[in-house]
């Protein structure tokens, strides 16, 4: 059995500013390696066009928050490197990998775990899957710095991280198979061979 700690993970959130498609404002990636949750590092970066007022009012960060921030090309390479050779895990996985895929020119993850398709598909019958509701049920926010807070892309990033370790440990602590992780299935007609269910 192949185990999921057998893989590399770049646990990432975005935070955008309102247009559509959203530009990046602030952005957080979190390595997972051998099963082990790391530090992540998070940027704030000048969109090219203002921030709208409603995304302010979800983020709460301002036009003149990232008026020294430094514009994404500064920092893609910083990016690029952060999430080179990991499956990428992010929660309602699209709007992250949008995002990424608009600023990271040619860029594609080679695989993607999503936390909002995880979550319903191995925890069931839950009344809310968005990633607050998530957070409270599971006790996913202890010991959380008192500086991080949702909708944040450093804390929204820990707490995927943590449903992801979470969604991926058996209730008596032994680790999924990187197969259930995916949800692979049996094809009879192709002689038994693994066939992945979409996680995106």
């Amino acid at each position: 059995m192949t185990e999921w700690t057998s893989l590399d993970y770049a646990v990432a959130d975005v935070e955008g500013n309102g247009q559509q498609p959203s530009d990046l404002v602030e952005l957080a990636i979190l390595p997972i390696t051998g099963g082990d949750i790391g530090e992540s590092v998070s940027w704030l970066v000048k969109p090219p066009q203002p921030i709208r007022h409603f995304a302010t009012s979800i983020h709460g960060i301002t036009n003149e928050g990232v008026a020294a921030a430094p514009a994404f090309a500064d920092i893609e390479h910083e990016v690029r490197r952060a999430l080179t050779g990991r499956a990428l895990v992010a929660h309602n996985a699209h709007v992250d990998v949008g995002v990424l895929r608009q600023e990271l020119a040619g860029w594609e993850p080679a695989e993607v775990f999503d936390t909002l398709k995880l979550a319903r598909r191995l925890l069931p019958g839950r009344p809310s899957y968005k990633l607050g509701a998530l957070v409270k049920a599971l006790s996913l926010d202890e010991d959380i710095a008192p500086g991080l807070t949702p909708h944040r892309a450093a804390y929204d990033v820990l707490v995927t991280a943590r449903l992801f370790a979470r969604l991926a440990t058996r209730h008596d602590g032994s680790p999924v198979s990187l197969r259930e992780l995916r949800g692979q299935s049996r094809d009879p007609e192709s002689g038994g061979t693994d066939v992945p269910a979409s996680l995106f």
